[in-house]
This record gives C-alpha cells, structure tokens and sequence, in this order.
C-alpha cells in the first residue's frame, strides 16, 4: 500500500555533498575546441581535492573529502567523487561522470550519478497519523496536509541515475552538444531557434529509502524521468540576463511490490540586469516560478485505499537547500505544489577571497551577495485556491563564489519555524 511519508531533513553540510547531484548534471563551463583533433591535442585533465569537516545533528563530526577531476578523457566531460564518515558510524558517498559523449552522436551528452548514504541518527518527517489511519481504515486522507512528526531513526538511502540528453539542433546547439555548454556570447532573444539551449532529457532511475520502525511506508521507486527544457540565461552560473524553462514528466511503472504513478514539474526563471553602481559591478533581479501535480494521485483501488502516489522521497515537495530555505528537507510533501522565488544578487567590485589563506589555494573568479524571499504551500488539491491559502514564506541572505568552476552557495533563511543554515553548491534557480 503506498502511504504519505515525510523524510529526513538535509542538513547544512550534508547538503553539499547531497546536491552535487545538481552540480554534476550540469558541469563545468569550459571553452570547447572547434574540431575532434584541435580538441584531443588540447586535452589536459585537472584534478582538484577538498577536505571537509564538519558538524551536524544527524551526523555528529563529520570527515569526508571532494575530488573534481576537469577534462575527464573528454574536453568537456568531468568526474566528481565525495565521501565521508562520521563520529556516529553515519557514512556518504557520491560518484559522478558527467557529460560524455559516444562516437558519431554529436547532438547527445551522457552522465550517469550513483550515491548511498547510511545515517545512524537521521532525521525524519513522518505524518504517522495519516498512515496509521489509512492502514487501519483502508480510507483516503482527508484532502488536507496534516501536521508531520519529526522522528530520529536509522535511515538507509540511495539512487541511481543515468541522463540522456539531445540537445536540439537550433539555437546554440546548432554546432552540436558540446559547444552549447559554453556561456552565451551573443545577443539573447526570445526565440528558442535562434537562442538558447533547447534539449530533451531521458532519465531512467532507482531510489530507495529505508526507515527502521517504519516498514509499512514505501521504500523503492524505479522509473523514468523525461524533461524538455529551454536554457536561455547568459551564463548559468552567474546570469545576468534571460531566462530558463523546465518541463519535467516522471513515470514510475510500479510492480508487484509497488504502485505506479505519474508527476510533472513546470519550472520557469527570469533574469532582469539592473546594471553596475559604485559598489557592485553586476546586480540581477532573478526571479522563478515552480509548479508541480501528482495527476494519479486520486486513481487507484477506493476499496483497499492503494492509491497511485509516488513515496514521498521521489514526490513533490517544498522545503530544503533549493525550494523554501526556511524549512527543512522535503518537510511538506503532497501531491501539488507551488512556489514563487525572487532573489537580489550583487557582484562586489570588492575580491578579498584571493587573498585568505585557503581560499587562496583556489581559483575564483568571483563572489556574490543575495537577498531572498520565497512563498510557496504544498496541497493534496490541485486548485488554485487550495495552494494559495496559508501560504509557507522565508526571507534570508547568502553569499556565493565560484571555485574552480564549481559555484558554492551558503545561504540563511529563517521562517516561522525559525532558521536554517544551508552549504551546498549551484545556484537555486
């Protein structure tokens, strides 16, 4: 029977390692050679490690270290691998190959992600009400979201992916997959033939996760995620101007053991330049919009209560390092949801950090100041109404820099439930 549940929260930290998923689907922007040979005789892998500590509630003292290997046998393909253990037998770990291409398929990109994660002390949201009233009384929730109870429990986790993207031949990918990973150069309009990336993403995936005491809550979906996206911004890891839509379509087949289910996830970013002043030599208005339905949420069997909803690790959600900084992971998750994220960003004509001891050990290029404000609420109604009402908010501020082509992101957000700290790397949005 596929019941709601809650799962744990990222916490700062751990976040970093959890979101490198994001950062790895993206890669580095690096300039491409014009031509197979021009590129195979400039060709020169970089390897760069990061050693970490740090301290959580659910890992205790954690170590752990990151490697980025650039120019991984291809010019533009990169490998990212993190680890870590902690002092409470918690463990990590993440392995990446991103943005590979086959012989004689130009217009294609593959990477392929693998994490797994034990957490001895993880922490959870469970609605233990909801599922001990669905099991007991085979019935449907009531159509609103209930309070959630945090819980500590061992938790066992991990997933598989493996993305497929063809990047369309018009608009920057015109010159094939690769060229169309280096930032804009030209003048940007709103015509998707001329400008931008289009792209269509297959992605075939596995994920699990395991709560100890809660074995009545669904524990695996494996299926097939398809997105059909448009990236216009000038530059994805510090845009300027543009815009960026995502369509996302994902099916879980289900089986004997599991119920089948369907979500879509619409996404759209916009970015308005409001030019330099005495202090800032770039600020950005950045603004975006998500949306998301689970449209099988209310089919199924009505007599035994198996509803076709996916678990609520691979569901729609709001909370965490991406959607709703105020709150903790995926602490509300429904069948619909939406958000509204606008962000303030100013790039200091000021650069200290080259000068700090570590941070000198790096290239970055370039620092940011944010401001942030969300609302968002997540739904078991897909209405307008019911995802406007007693809408969730956070304000917060955070400073970001780009290292060696990778962008990290410290944020702190505060809400009605109080604050959260998030490190992690990527912009939100």
């Amino acid at each position: 029977m596929n019941v709601l549940n809650y799962p744990r929260l990222i916490v700062a930290g751990s976040s970093l390692l959890v979101s490198a998923a994001a950062w790895s689907t993206q890669g580095i922007d690096e300039p491409v050679e014009s031509t197979d040979r021009e590129r195979s005789q400039s060709l020169k892998s970089e390897f760069i490690a990061v050693p970490f500590i740090f301290s959580t509630e659910t890992l205790s003292t954690a170590v752990g270290g990151a490697g980025v290997l650039k120019h991984a046998g291809q010019m533009q393909a990169s490998v990212l691998a993190v680890g870590l253990g902690s002092a409470n037998d918690s463990w990590v770990t993440y392995l990446a190959a991103n943005s590979y291409q086959l012989p004689k398929l130009e217009q294609w990109l593959f990477s392929a992600e693998f994490y797994r994660a034990s957490y001895k002390q993880g922490i959870y949201f469970i609605d233990t009400d909801r599922g001990e009233s669905m099991l007991a009384a085979n019935q449907p929730s009531s159509g609103q979201l209930t309070e959630t109870e945090r819980v500590i429990t061992l938790g066992d986790e991990s997933y598989a992916k493996l993305h497929m993207k063809y990047v369309l031949p018009w608009g920057r990918g015109v010159n094939g997959a690769t060229k169309s990973l280096v930032p804009a150069t030209e003048a940007l309009s709103w015509n998707p033939l001329t400008s931008g990336v289009s792209s269509l993403t297959v992605t075939p995936f596995y994920r699990m996760q395991q709560l100890q005491g809660y074995d009545y809550l669904p524990n695996e979906s494996q299926g097939v995620a398809l997105q059909l996206g448009w990236d216009n911004r000038d530059n994805g890891k510090n845009s300027t101007q543009g815009g960026q839509t995502r369509l996302t379509l994902t099916r879980d087949f289900g089986s004997a053991s599991r119920s089948s289910w369907t979500t879509w996830e619409f996404e759209q970013s916009l970015f308005l330049s409001l030019g330099q002043s005495d202090w800032f030599a770039k600020q950005v208005l950045a603004f975006n919009l998500y949306l998301a339905d689970t449209p099988t949420w209310q089919s199924g069997n009505l007599d035994t209560g198996e509803y076709h909803r996916p678990p609520s690790f691979v569901g729609v959600s709001l909370g965490g390092f991406n959607k709703l900084r105020g709150y903790s992971g995926q602490q509300f998750v429904g069948r619909s949801a939406v958000l509204y994220s606008t962000e303030y960003r100013m790039l200091p004509k000021w650069q200290p950090l080259t000068t700090l001891p570590l941070f000198n050990l790096y290239h970055i290029p370039w620092w940011q100041w944010t401001l942030f404000a969300e609302t968002g609420q997540v739904s078991d109604e897909f209405t307008v109404e019911s995802l406007h009402q007693n809408m969730k908010w956070t304000l917060g501020a955070g400073i970001r820099f780009e290292v060696e082509g990778v962008v990290v992101r410290t944020d702190f957000a505060v809400s009605e439930q109080g604050g959260q700290f998030w490190v992690m790397v990527n912009q939100p949005f």
